[in-house]
């Protein structure tokens, strides 16, 4: 990769103050730009230590307005940060509509740092760029735009870099041990670098390799980035590429097939509730200190008993170690994010469990069939597979119910709500109105079961018309599926 380093030509040299001038001027012009289309800009800036990525970052946001970005430098993942999947820290960051992010390092840099520290194996290495290239895809194709810098300067250049920058008090601290480990051992991060670029080198997120050996990097920086600018303004995406990856998909019945005739009598239940949860809270605690994430996917049909489920299962469960977390229509922050935005920022410590009740899935199903992301939703069967298989790859369970009752049992129970004071405030006139839609949502349960329940992250259609029954069944996937990841853990 560093062989597209293309250094200014003599004649431009001469230039290079008046055009970089007029090139701010563009960038404070499109700023505004970039606010009234709501286009979110995410700027990366890797690189040599003592490339100077610091005091470039900082003469780009000399042109826009402060209430317009966010810089965001990088340092090694804190205990806390540690304990969530890779990517966790970099999508919470991510810019609203018409804003920029500007990352001074990031996850190329902690990927370096892993593979010539920790030395991250070749099966973990090859997810590793696959969560990066999935990643940048994904914000390219929700509408951001992504544009990387790699600042290249050669050891001679970086030596006396360092040498300057340590001999004074005032301005050592600029230089860290892992910038001193990369200097002693130069030619081994820079094919580690190479080949992570080459890798990384996508048409959604192509990388732009500047000589920061010279003080014209700034026009080249300029240069690229503007362009990148009025192109995605002109709305000239970048191609895409297909991903190869294939999902390991379960068989799924359609819904309609689903016998729904099960029961289990008073006596029988309150027994076997009591063991489960039992059962199921002396799991949590091994589960804890093992160290494994859970999370716990709660979809289903208004009234179908998702929220008495849910009670069952967070009642055998330490509340220190748990989350429920209520899905509702996104908010205003959430609606100028990605839409997953807002389910990784519930993702759970390692150890802890996290219950979705509604989930990611609404994006093919009410925002699919109110028509809320235009045609989003089909591409979305592979980001929601890929985010699972990205928490799956970190070590967690996942687990996803589908609470299913008919037509007529639904009925039923609403009327039970109307007509009972205690639970009106259970049923509201979107119920009504999306029961009038029962059949659309059929098709789309039906697509999404058959799409995303892989090997990975499974779905369980759970037999609700006797909401006892469906509770004990929960508890007992649940229950089986943390016994057999801490037998593969111990």
């Amino acid at each position: 990769m560093f062989e597209k380093l293309t250094p200014l030509a003599e004649s431009e040299k001469s230039v290079v103050k008046a055009e970089i001038s007029a090139l701010k001027s563009r960038l404070t012009v499109q700023q505004q730009q970039i606010k009234q289309a709501k286009l979110p800009v995410v700027v990366l800036i890797e690189g040599w230590g003592a490339a100077g990525k610091g005091s470039l970052i900082s003469d780009i946001i000399l042109n826009i307005d402060p209430r317009s970005f966010t810089v965001f430098s990088i340092n090694p993942p804190t205990d806390e940060e540690a304990r969530r999947p890779f990517l966790w820290r970099y999508f919470q960051k991510i810019p609203e509509a018409g804003q920029f992010v500007f990352f001074d390092s990031g996850w190329y840099g902690e990927t370096i740092q892993d593979m010539m520290n920790d030395g991250l194996d070749g099966k973990e290495y090859r997810r590793r760029l696959r969560s990066i290239n999935n990643f940048e895809r994904q914000l390219s194709d929700n509408g951001y735009l992504v544009v990387k810098f790699f600042l290249h300067i050669p050891k001679k250049i970086q030596d006396e870099r360092f040498e300057k920058l340590l001999s004074s008090k005032n301005t050592e601290w600029r230089i860290s041990k892992a910038d001193k480990r990369e200097n002693k051992h130069y030619r081994e991060y820079a094919a580690a670098w190479d080949e992570l670029l080459d890798k990384t080198d996508t048409p959604a997120a192509p990388w732009h390799i500047i000589d920061g050996s010279e003080r014209s990097k700034r026009l080249q920086v300029y240069r690229v980035l503007t362009d990148a600018i009025e192109a995605a303004l002109e709305g000239k995406r970048p191609g895409r590429e297909a991903p190869e990856e294939e999902f390991p998909l379960l068989p799924m019945p359609p819904l309609a097939g689903v016998p729904l005739g099960q029961s289990v009598g008073e006596t029988e239940y309150r027994i076997r509730l009591k063991e489960a949860q039992n059962r199921l809270g002396d799991l949590h605690n091994r589960i804890y200190r093992q160290k494994i994430p859970v999370i716990l996917v709660y979809e289903g049909w208004d009234a179908a008993g998702k929220g008495g489920n849910i009670k069952r299962v967070a009642a055998a469960l330490d509340p220190r170690g748990y989350e429920v977390v209520p899905i509702a229509a996104p908010d205003k922050h959430e609606l100028s994010r990605h839409y997953l935005w807002r389910f990784w920022n519930h993702i759970p410590k390692t150890g802890h469990i996290a219950i979705f009740d509604r989930s990611w899935y609404g994006r093919v199903m009410v925002e699919r069939i109110e028509g809320l992301c235009g045609d989003a939703w089909k591409r979305a069967y592979r980001e929601m597979n890929e985010f699972e298989k990205e928490l799956s790859d970190w070590g967690a369970v996942i687990l996803k119910f589908w609470i299913h009752i008919d037509k007529d049992t639904q009925l039923a129970r609403f009327n039970d709500r109307q007509n009972t004071p205690e639970k009106r405030w259970k049923i509201t006139d979107e119920d009504w109105r999306n029961r009038e839609k029962w059949d659309q949502y059929e098709v789309a349960v039906d697509e999404m079961l058959q799409k995303t329940s892989t090997e990975y992250a499974p779905w369980h259609i759970i037999e609700s018309t006797d909401k006892k029954y469906a509770r004990l069944k929960v508890l007992g996937i649940i229950i089986d599926a943390l016994e057999e990841a801490l037998k593969e853990k111990e």
